[in-house]
């Protein structure tokens, strides 16, 4: 492997040597030195072999002597590859100023990796950046890391610390999100618990004051289930804070009506594709004529930065535009194609009314025809946690 790489940098020349005596070439070249290899034998006087391209110049002065003749059957390696091209200077500014642009780009951020964050998005980071001058084609050296914490810590309250890396042409934004406090557990405030929904009580977790209900006894929304008055028989009565976590068995049903007919995209088939190089926010179009259909259509845009072999990003970035065209038709669906365009919306509406760490224990779909529409209803038993703090009122 290593011969090999030495070869094509330095050069490999195979020629086919005639002559009456080939033996007195091969010993010309053991008495010099001169390595060659893959000898091939296709006469008793002619054969072929590989050498390096000085040694092959070496040979030729050597044989002047000898009554032969050298042909050359192939040349391969860098020192040809390079002289085939020598006299196209065209190529060779060109080269240069490819080499140049990107020695000059890599002073300049082409590349914003953002890393740490979970609940912070990442186009709330980059719009951060862009409005405090840091953005795709920002010079690198100019940034300064200890400014933008400062500044981009007030802008997003819910960071904590914040730098940025900048190697070459990518700079690396490293966050760390802030910790919110534990909520502080108001033990002062007198208050009952209340029944925010109906149910049918599975569990009571008391905390503070007395439980009036207790399991498997049904309660409405509203009624009282942990009092923060405390009888004290003959000497009367005080309040207190009654705190603690009631769990009861849940009911919902929720109900969905569908057209029967319904107005939906279909596309005619007919698509444009247009293309842009953009070079930091200037955008140049390459694709001439690039119009949009004068109906109804969709615009998806895709965008790919370019780059080298390695990794290396390039300043450019390929933006393609397709443009499809569609049309708005009608057509009839049968009840389960409206239960199944139903259910995911339905559930979703019971997650949002059940409380944050309720579960679902049980769940149907029925669907009705109801003349013009259909009506998709989700039946749901549940088990949550369904008491509310209702502070008294002095």
């Amino acid at each position: 492997m290593f011969l090999d790489v030495v070869n094509l940098l330095s050069g490999t020349v195979k020629i086919t040597v005639e002559s009456g005596f080939p033996e007195r070439v091969l010993n010309l070249c053991s008495a010099h030195e001169i390595a060659f290899w893959d000898i091939e034998w296709k006469s008793p006087t002619c054969f072929s072999v590989k050498l390096q391209r000085k040694s092959y110049l070496r040979l030729r002065q050597l044989i002047k002597k000898l009554d032969c003749e050298i042909t050359v059957e192939k040349k391969t390696g860098m020192p040809f590859f390079v002289k085939r091209f020598k006299k196209r200077y065209v190529l060779w500014v060109g080269l240069a100023i490819a080499v140049s642009m990107l020695f000059v780009g890599s002073f300049f951020v082409w590349d914003i990796e953002i890393e740490g964050n979970k609940t912070v998005s990442d186009e709330r980071i980059l719009r951060a950046l862009e409005a405090e001058g840091v953005t795709c084609g920002t010079f690198g050296l100019g940034i300064h890391p200890e400014t933008l914490k400062n500044h981009i810590l007030l802008e997003i309250p819910e960071l904590s610390w914040l730098t940025v890396n900048v190697n070459g042409f990518r700079a690396t934004v490293i966050v760390r999100e802030r910790v919110l406090p534990p909520e502080i557990r108001d033990e002062h405030t007198d208050a009952n618990i209340v029944a925010e929904k109906d149910g049918l009580i599975t569990k009571v977790q008391l905390f503070g004051g007395h439980a009036v209900v207790a399991k498997d006894e049904t309660v409405t929304k509203g009624q009282l289930l942990i009092s923060g008055v405390a009888d004290m028989d003959t000497r009367g009565a005080y309040l207190t804070r009654g705190e603690g976590k009631v769990y009861a068995r849940t009911w919902y049903d929720l109900t969905a009506k569908v057209p029967k007919t319904i107005r939906e995209k279909s596309y005619t088939g007919r698509e444009k594709k247009s293309f842009a190089l953009v070079l930091g926010k200037q955008r140049i179009k390459v694709t001439p004529n690039s119009s949009i259909f004068s109906g109804n259509c969709d615009k998806i845009i895709k965008n790919g930065r370019l780059r080298l072999p390695g990794g290396i990003m390039l300043p450019v970035a390929l933006e393609c535009t397709i443009v499809r065209e569609y049309e708005i038709v009608e057509r009839s669906i049968d009840a389960q194609e409206a239960q199944m365009r139903t259910e995911s919306i339905l559930r979703q509406q019971l997650k949002d009314r059940m409380d944050k760490d309720g579960s679902v224990a049980h769940s149907e779909i029925t669907t009705k025809d109801s003349g013009a529409v259909y009506e998709v209803t989700l039946h749901a038993e549940c088990e949550e946690q369904i008491g509310k703090t209702v502070e008294f009122v002095e």
